[in-house]
């Protein structure tokens, strides 16, 4: 409970930066917001790939009233010629705004961040406001995080679905946040759900925030299901190098291949000399022999006369090798 109030006090006092150039960087960030109050916390995430940030961040002030005024001074302030972003719903439009569908997400992994949990649970639903993942002073992850839907039947849909699922390597719990009250009552209860019923009914939608354009980008496809009935287990390791595939006898080896004439790149046979090492055979009968073998093991075309071979007169003498 008392973590669950930390949070919340949190929540009231960070702002969401977007339309950052991706020539901006996060202590570029702090210097400019650090202006309007003192800053406990910045968080630019990055794509996991690239390492670069994803042109939105959040900056936890100290209090609600610097994190309202950095809201009010700093939207539409120009970075690198973009005019930046800065948005945090006052305390009454955040409560005329509110549904109650948001949700509590623990146990999660480090690696977890924000654009991974829009991913997973935009699916069952719209989001009033883009999931937050708590973090510490360092920027790591403090192990859980809060999505909140427009309706409570997204919300009830992502519980039902995704509470003791894995997302990454570790079993998340979802379940209903506890109310900013401190009664310890959660959210979702049947007093919520007729407000959000009543406020349908007469077509009062909650503002959602803008989305920015790196969380509308797909996620990475994953890698293909196996065909159906498919046990890899089944097909056994790989045998080592050098050692007989499975249900050959151990004491046999295949034939060796012998050199080939167009192999001319390979290696020599075991025992055999380095080539260009050795005399090379004798040339066939009626043909010139052959020349001397140069260091390299090539011939060179320019050093090459057959025995009868007599340069016209008047020509310069071969070179001597």
């Amino acid at each position: 409970m008392a973590q669950n109030r930390h949070w919340e006090q949190d929540k009231e006092a960070t702002v969401y930066i977007g339309n950052i150039d991706e020539r901006a960087t996060s202590a570029m960030v702090y210097e400019i917001m650090l202006q309007m109050g003192p800053i406990h916390n910045i968080h630019m995430p990055r794509d996991r790939v690239t390492q670069t940030h994803q042109g939105f961040g959040f900056v936890e002030f100290r209090t609600p009233t610097d994190a309202e005024y950095a809201a009010n001074v700093m939207n539409g302030v120009k970075l690198y010629g973009k005019s930046l972003r800065v948005n945090k719903a006052s305390a009454d439009k955040q409560r005329a705004a509110e549904v109650g569908a948001e949700l509590f997400v623990g146990n999660l992994d480090p690696m977890v961040d924000e654009k991974i949990l829009y991913d997973t649970f935009s699916r069952f639903g719209p989001l009033l406001s883009l999931p937050k993942v708590a973090r510490e002073e360092s920027g790591a992850s403090k192990g859980f995080g809060f999505v909140s839907f427009a309706d409570f039947e997204s919300s009830d849909a992502a519980i039902s679905n995704l509470h003791g699922q894995y997302i990454l390597s570790k079993e998340v719990s979802v379940q209903y946040a506890f109310k900013k009250d401190g009664k310890g009552e959660r959210h979702g209860d049947e007093a919520e759900r007729e407000l959000a019923a009543q406020a349908k009914k007469r077509n009062i939608v909650p503002e959602a925030q803008p989305v920015p354009q790196a969380f509308l980008q797909p996620p990475p496809a994953a890698a293909p299901a196996p065909p159906a009935g498919f046990d890899p287990t089944s097909m056994g390791r790989m045998p080592p190098m050098g050692a007989p595939p499975q249900g050959m006898p151990g004491g046999f080896a295949p034939p060796q291949r012998g050199p080939s004439p167009y192999n001319a790149g390979g290696l020599p046979p075991p025992g055999a000399p380095p080539r260009g090492s050795g005399p090379l055979p004798p040339a066939p009968s009626g043909l010139p022999a052959r020349p001397p073998q140069s260091q390299a093991g090539f011939t060179n075309p320019a050093d090459f006369h057959p025995g009868s071979f007599r340069p016209p007169s008047g020509s310069p003498a071969p070179p001597q090798g």
